[in-house]
């Protein structure tokens, strides 16, 4: 685990674990930015979260894997945690494994239910490489 990771564990553990949502920013295919939230995992080392191949965050980090990401405390709003950094790798999720812990931890519900027939799911692992916080 490297020191930015025990930094972000120490500091921040309980956001990390908890049920907020990270604001995920990525590059456009003309520059711009786009942020939307996700749920998302923190395994000690990485951030995860899933996306379906036909999503433009998809497109987006498959073209530039720069991201950054915000997570705000729900309990109070001027504590948060910003992330910036690179996806690591891309991971199938053909058996929903992921976004169906994922669905557990934010909705008590074993399986995730929103997906269009035939989504194909990946998990993107984001890399931290540079971390503010307040």
């Amino acid at each position: 685990m490297s020191e930015l990771s025990q930094t972000i564990n120490a500091a921040f553990a309980d956001l990390l674990q908890s049920t907020a949502l990270a604001h995920i920013a990525t590059l456009g295919p003309d520059g711009a930015p786009q942020s939307s939230p996700v749920w998302f995992d923190w395994d000690g080392e990485f951030l995860l979260f899933s996306q379906t191949k036909d999503r433009q965050k998809y497109k987006n980090v498959r073209r530039d894997a720069r991201i950054a990401l915000s997570i705000v405390d729900p309990q109070n709003p001027y504590r948060y945690l910003e992330i910036r950094g690179r996806v690591a790798r891309i991971d199938d999720d053909p058996d929903k494994a992921f976004i169906n812990k994922m669905s557990a931890k934010y909705t008590g519900e074993p399986n995730y239910a929103f997906d269009k027939p035939g989504a194909q799911r990946v998990v993107i692992v984001v890399q931290p490489e540079h971390i503010t916080h307040m």
